[in-house]
């Protein structure tokens, strides 16, 4: 799933990056409001964590242009700010949440599990295919019963390829979604990790269900 954090706050938004992308999702940062309304509109994101004390255009108006828009992305509001009239505002404003300054990582991560579990159409909570089952909400994976060991980026790039079965997905598209970063033809960071990914979803099993295509780069389905 892709977050946007919309923070100016280089400490925090660096801590916020490491710690969901430990959790298993997707993070794009912008620095101020005007940047992050920009990438909000453009990009489907999941859910956007937003601080209220922005540059350019601060919290509330960022808020409120995308709930003037078709944007559907939740929203979850960081703030120092904790007085009553304060949260209220963010509600009625359209934040699915509110969370105030300064917080424990536990709760925050909490709290955006939450969100994404009640969010319509409601998330998957799991992926089956053959004899391997991904839960999406414990961030772990087994296959005929036996659970895999996998990094959280490992466990990004399996849910990626999961989620898109029976799709041929690119190495760009690939390092774009899981490594957040434009693909460098002269590198081999896809092929590497999901060599490595193999090595543990599929080496072990006689059932394969990562496949490379020539020339195209990687899709998933059972074959035996």
């Amino acid at each position: 799933m892709k977050i946007l954090v919309i923070e100016d706050e280089v400490k925090t938004a660096k801590f916020l990056k490491r710690g969901l992308s430990e959790a298993g999702y997707v993070i794009d940062v912008a620095a101020d409001g005007l940047e992050g309304l920009h990438l909000a509109q453009e990009v489907d994101f999941d859910l956007v964590i937003l601080d209220v004390m922005l540059p350019v255009l601060d919290g509330w108006q960022v808020l409120a242009r995308l709930r003037e828009t078709e944007q559907k992305a939740l929203v979850l509001m960081l703030t120092a700010r904790d007085a009553v009239h304060e949260r209220v505002r963010g509600f009625e404003l359209g934040a699915d949440d509110y969370l105030v300054k300064p917080f424990a990582f536990s709760e925050l991560l909490a709290r955006v599990r939450s969100l994404l579990r009640r969010s319509t159409p409601r998330p998957q909570d799991a992926i089956r295919m053959a004899d391997l089952e991904i839960d999406l909400l414990r961030h772990r994976a087994t296959r005929a019963g036996q659970k895999l060991e996998l990094t959280s980026k490992e466990f990004t790039l399996l849910t990626l390829l999961a989620r898109r079965a029976g799709e041929v997905l690119s190495r760009t598209l690939i390092a774009e979604s899981v490594w957040d970063m434009n693909f460098d033809s002269d590198t081999n960071v896809v092929d590497v990790n999901v060599r490595r990914l193999r090595s543990k979803v599929d080496d072990p099993f006689p059932v394969k269900l990562i496949h490379t295509v020539r020339g195209a780069g990687y899709v998933f389905e059972a074959e035996p």
